[in-house]
């Protein structure tokens, strides 16, 4: 399972297990806290915003190149660009102060951190193995000419599936993003599954968007979202040269998000 669908909203699961470590982190500071008066709900708040801040800040600096041609992108965190290491860092640093500056809210905050760190490191480890797991879906497609391509054939160099429709914003908006990595990254192999949708309508999106993308390829049953686990789109797989899944993006792709999840696959080839 790649993502948690609320309603008509999409959560990728590593940040629906982030939400869970906070909630329980919260909820078991707040009752032992309760106790000797005091409420480590603040503290918490500010390690998970100074946390995600200083992550999305390393991220930025890492990937600053593919930033420089639209700054404001750096300001557009829904394309999950965060580095955990620094994050987890900041936030600890966060939660030290806390406990050195208000002695009362030590206990409370230590256990509260964790036990809701336990939760998630627990679920990450969890979601880990069962990427680890999954390998190319033995889905027979059709090619924009009505050939016959089975995808989990494909696994003969790093593969990046891509979950799209011409109806889906975000989608339309990341397709030039992938076709200049596509382009750039030959070793690498891409190919783009539509969802749901007849040759002559997506020809003719390719065609009018001036898209020069190569292994567009026909899920007339919208087969594919349900074999990965992903019921929203656009989602974003990434396979190393043996056909095992690396990583999973929900959402739009930026042109430093889609080179970091590239180096996941690109390490495992060498």
């Amino acid at each position: 399972m790649l993502s948690v669908n609320l309603g008509p909203l999409a959560i990728p699961a590593n940040l629906a297990l982030l939400y869970l470590g906070f909630f329980i982190a919260w909820m078991t500071g707040w009752i032992i806290g309760r106790k000797r008066g005091v409420n480590p709900e603040s503290a918490l708040f500010n390690m998970l915003l100074g946390g995600a801040l200083v992550a999305r800040i390393a991220f930025v600096v890492s990937y600053f190149e593919q930033y420089k041609a639209q700054p404001l992108g750096m300001l557009d965190i829904r394309d999950g660009g965060f580095l955990l290491i620094p994050g987890l860092i900041a936030a600890i640093v966060i939660g030290v102060l806390y406990a050195i500056w208000q002695r009362s809210l030590r206990t409370p905050l230590s256990i509260g951190v964790v036990v809701g760190a336990m939760i998630w490191g627990a679920g990450i480890s969890l979601l880990s193995a069962f990427e680890s797991s999954q390998s190319i879906p033995e889905l027979a497609l059709r090619d924009l000419q009505g050939n016959p391509v089975a995808l989990h054939e494909l696994d003969d160099k790093p593969l990046v599936v891509n979950l799209w429709a011409t109806w889906c914003p975000p989608c339309r908006r990341e397709m030039p993003v992938l076709e200049a990595a596509q382009k750039a990254n030959p070793d690498v192999r891409f190919v783009y599954v539509n969802q749901g949708e007849g040759q002559e309508l997506v020809a003719d999106f390719l065609l009018q968007q001036q898209l020069e993308l190569s292994g567009v390829l026909l899920d007339s049953g919208a087969r594919a979202g349900q074999a990965v686990g992903s019921r929203s789109l656009p989602t974003t797989l990434f396979y190393n040269s043996g056909g095992q899944l690396q990583h999973s993006h929900l959402g739009e792709l930026s042109n430093a998000s889609l080179d970091h999840s590239l180096k996941h696959i690109k390490a495992s080839a060498k």
